[in-house]
């Protein structure tokens, strides 16, 4: 019998956890049991959290009681098959929870991708991105060899270019500047890259940072200016501005509403790596902040450019732009789930720097 480690995060109280070890069950007809050998731990972790009762993040892998399974995206091999069109040994890519184990019922199942049929899936949102999972043997060794990359960047990555399409989409609201909050965080200088290296993208580009990372962010060199949390009156407010918040700092939004007043025209919450300064901001000047949930945006596009366009485009952009900063990014490696433990903490406490990728497996070191 199969053991299976996982991390338990307590909802509502994420600095408490707890690791299970317990035998993993029989599987039933259809399914399957992958090893998890590795999978990144970045800020966009914390975010799954946070809105994890809101959107759903809890259910892809649920646990009992209060706790709960904070989701990654990682790599796996599948180890048992109770599946006939998935084999012992295939190689997966997709959306797993803390763990060295998981079970997964394949079902629209294709050549380079199946999905997770699993009946509590039913309802979960992002059945494109959340539930598919990649069945990397499949795919050209260029990517193939992309793994660490794939795990770290590509989702952030690809939410980056999601929003990118939403603001051009909507013609940036009339907006002339975008303002970008923890522009070091990787889905944020993501964002401000694509928009920065858009010829076509004639607004200024703003990133708002800490002292402690300005020096990575003027590195990539993805924004017109800088400007340092606490400096936030900086910003030229007679320009119509957009707001993309990647930090769930309430403070942060409630200061540049009141600086930029009418002239904020969109404010939009991604992110939450300053999660513990969020909160209920109240009626503000400007437009009203708004969740930005980017499979409502694949699922627009879906319709216009047809199913998987989209998808397909935020996975090109994030193979070119993870190809432009794997030179200044710095992998981690963690083994064991202590380690993994540890290195959630330190994403709770906002510790890990943009420029640091996490890599965990909870197999080695147990």
């Amino acid at each position: 019998m199969t053991q299976c480690i996982e991390l338990w995060v307590d909802r509502g109280n994420y600095r408490n956890t707890k690791i299970v070890t317990e035998p993993s069950r029989p599987l039933k007809a259809g399914e399957i049991l992958v090893a998890i050998d590795k999978f990144a731990l970045t800020a966009n972790n914390v975010s799954y959290a946070l809105s994890g009762d809101m959107i759903g993040y809890w259910k892809f892998y649920p646990a009992a009681d209060n706790w709960g399974k904070v989701p990654v995206w990682g790599c796996a091999n599948v180890v048992t098959s109770g599946c006939q069109d998935i084999a012992v040994g295939e190689r997966l890519w997709g959306f797993f929870p803390m763990a060295s184990h998981a079970i997964l019922e394949p079902g629209k199942i294709k050549a380079e991708y199946f999905r997770d049929v699993a009946a509590h899936r039913a309802d979960l949102p992002g059945p494109s991105l959340y539930s598919s999972y990649r069945r990397t043997q499949a795919e050209p060794d260029s990517v193939q060899k992309f793994e660490n990359q794939r795990c770290l960047l590509f989702p952030l990555f690809a939410t980056s270019f999601i929003i990118y399409d939403y603001l051009i989409d909507n013609d940036f609201f009339g907006a002339q500047q975008v303002v970008v909050g923890a522009a070091s965080s990787k889905t944020g200088f993501g964002l401000t890259m694509m928009l920065h290296n858009d010829s076509l993208v004639s607004q200024t580009v703003i990133g708002i940072t800490s002292a402690r990372n300005k020096e990575f962010v003027d590195s990539l060199d993805c924004c017109d200016h800088i400007i340092l949390y606490g400096e936030e009156t900086q910003l030229d407010n007679t320009l119509a501005t957009a707001y993309v918040d990647m930090s769930g700092d309430m403070k942060l939004t409630t200061a540049l509403h009141h600086h930029l007043g009418a002239n904020m025209v969109e404010s939009c919450m991604v992110g939450a790596s300053h999660w513990e300064s969020g909160g209920d901001v109240g009626k503000l000047p400007g437009a009203k902040p708004s969740f930005f949930f980017a499979p409502s945006q694949i699922a627009k596009r879906d319709q216009e450019w047809g199913h998987g366009v989209a998808m397909t485009k935020a996975m090109e952009a994030s193979f070119t732009i993870a190809l432009k900063v794997k030179d200044v990014m710095q992998v981690e490696w963690i083994d064991g789930p202590k380690a993994v433990n540890d290195a959630w903490q330190d994403l709770l406490d906002n510790k890990v720097s943009g420029s640091t990728g996490i890599m965990a497996s909870m197999l080695a070191g147990s």
